[in-house]
């Protein structure tokens, strides 16, 4: 779900830190969870104190976290500043330990929030990959904006608004669909910038947005784009660039072309369109060259078009270079 929907809250009803309006929660088992940052931990303890705390917590024995506690601190990578109070951790050293914790003690219900977004991406790899070895044995509960972790993940979606059910069921991709489906249909916006009535003054230049000719193609059809332009200003040496996002906002392909400044309208041609079939959202940038051919942007429109490709199964695995003409 968005924001607000209320996934942090439903997490902590299931840990018991907030008592529901209505209903009940039954557990079995020892639950882990990794909630807020720094939840859970005494900021005036050393970070090896606050592990056999949490252990306790969790119901284990003394004997059963010496058994675990290397694991645990080799896991966070902190060794050097295990004896340090929590207080002076930085947010990235909270969550390794937290996670640490709360994954190493191998619990029966492991509930995980989004903290693991302040994370390097190394470290999150790593907790994906903890996560993968503990569902042979653990019930893991995990809310995540990064839907292609939840697609690798999950067994079962449940997607929230305004603190409701809105799906939930074993079919991933039906609720991952449903999630985008709440974010379409936004105007396109310029970026650090006002937006009166679709005409916007950016570098002494106006821009009136046209649109896309279809927004809904199949694979190796062609896309065209159209732009109208009211200047102020002569520039010898313009062009566009178009990034091309997928439904998780990662750049999949790029295109960059020059074009004639005195142009009054600007119709941009992708030939036979290469992307798998699914959802994507275009940002167009308007830049002029100097002398040294170095681009400077001009104006950075966002989510100008949402597209639907249809027809073809092949994956988007890195970005790469779509051809463009100018009609």
């Amino acid at each position: 779900g968005h924001n607000g929907a209320g996934k942090s809250t439903l997490l902590k009803i299931l840990n018991g830190l907030i008592n529901p309006d209505a209903g009940k929660v039954t557990i079995k088992g020892r639950v882990g969870a990794l909630i807020e940052l720094g939840a859970g931990f005494n900021p005036i303890l050393s970070g090896r104190e606050n592990i056999y705390n949490n252990g306790a917590i969790l119901g284990f024995t003394r004997q059963e976290i010496d058994q675990k506690i290397e694991a645990i601190i080799d896991f966070a990578e902190i060794r050097e500043f295990i004896d340090m109070p929590v207080q002076h951790y930085s947010s990235g050293m909270k969550v390794r330990l937290g996670f640490a914790v709360a994954a190493q003690m191998e619990p029966d219900v492991l509930i995980i929030d989004e903290v693991l977004a302040v994370g390097d991406v190394g470290f999150r790899i790593k907790c994906l990959n903890r996560i993968n070895e503990l569902l042979n044995n653990t019930a893991v509960i995990f809310v995540s904006h990064a839907m292609p972790q939840v697609s690798k993940i999950s067994s079962k979606i449940l997607l929230m608004d305004k603190g409701a059910i809105d799906y939930i069921g074993n079919n991933i991709n039906k609720g991952i669909e449903d999630y985008f489906d709440k974010f379409k249909g936004g105007e396109f916006q310029l970026l650090e910038s006002s937006i009166s009535l679709n005409q916007i003054n950016v570098n002494n230049i106006w821009v009136d947005f046209v649109g896309v000719y279809k927004s809904e193609i199949n694979y190796l059809d062609d896309l065209i784009i159209g732009f109208k332009f009211i200047k102020n200003k002569t520039f010898k040496n313009i062009g566009y660039i178009i990034r091309i996002f997928d439904k998780s906002q990662i750049s999949v392909a790029t295109c960059q072309e020059k074009f004639d400044s005195t142009k009054e309208e600007l119709k941009i041609k992708i030939p036979q369109i290469q992307l798998g079939a699914g959802n994507y959202d275009l940002d167009v940038y308007f830049v002029e060259y100097d002398d040294l051919d170095n681009e400077i942007i001009l104006a950075h429109y966002k989510n100008i078009i949402n597209l639907k490709v249809k027809g073809s199964k092949i994956s988007n695995h890195s970005s790469f270079q779509l051809k463009s003409e100018i009609l």
